[in-house]
């Protein structure tokens, strides 16, 4: 059973958890213990949580691991960063342990249907795009294969 923070977050995540599941069908997995939706394409597997913000809304946050344990570079930070640039939905990020990862973020509360099909697309599909062109250049293991 999921435990909410607040009823703002409970509220977004019912709203949106149905959409998850009518737009990705199969490919969606529903977490039954975390307000959590997983979404699977090609190479690239995205983690679309609902976290409070405040007492009284929420934000829908997608994430997909792209890359484990590569080079890290200057000239890989600079890819990311000029990548990030050219990106209209998103950013790439690395987290503590320098898995590299790409992320959007959309307010609950004002999120429709087509938003978050949005969003969780150009995650997943940026993910599945560039994985491997940032191994063959920097090395590393897709997120998906770990």
């Amino acid at each position: 059973m999921i435990e909410f923070q607040t009823d703002a977050q409970k509220q977004c995540y019912e709203k949106v958890a149905p959409w998850v599941k009518e737009i990705f069908g199969d490919f969606a997995v529903v977490r039954d213990d975390r307000p959590v939706f997983m979404v699977n394409v090609g190479s690239a597997i995205s983690h679309t949580a609902v976290y409070p913000w405040g007492d009284d809304d929420a934000t829908i946050c997608t994430r997909a691991w792209v890359v484990q344990d590569a080079e890290m570079t200057p000239e890989l930070m600079r890819y990311l960063l000029t990548t990030n640039d050219t990106m209209r939905f998103g950013a790439f990020g690395i987290d503590e342990d320098d898995d590299i990862f790409f992320e959007h973020t959309i307010v609950g509360s004002t999120c429709d249907r087509d938003e978050l099909k949005t969003s969780i697309m150009a995650v997943v599909t940026t993910a599945d795009r560039l994985d491997d062109e940032i191994i063959a250049r920097w090395g590393g293991t897709r997120a998906m294969d770990k």
